[in-house]
């Protein structure tokens, strides 16, 4: 996949994803991506997911930042 290994590394190096995976259909097709974040606010989401070289290259077709608590 284009821009993957930078993608990669910017995930590995940004110092804030929490978790990161493919979400998969039924029959295992890659449909989407999750990537949980450790941030204090939304600004800080967005300016992460402007940065992502998979944002940049176009190749999400929408991105949504929801507000997550951990707890367990």
């Amino acid at each position: 996949m284009q821009n993957r290994e930078e993608h990669l590394k910017y995930v590995q190096d940004s110092g804030l994803v929490f978790f990161a995976g493919p979400l998969l259909s039924e029959k295992d097709i890659m449909v989407g991506s999750l990537i949980i974040l450790n941030v204090t606010n939304r600004s800080e989401a967005k300016e992460w997911s402007k940065n992502d070289p998979y944002n940049r290259a176009g190749l999400f077709k929408n991105i949504k930042i929801i507000k997550f608590k951990h707890l367990i």
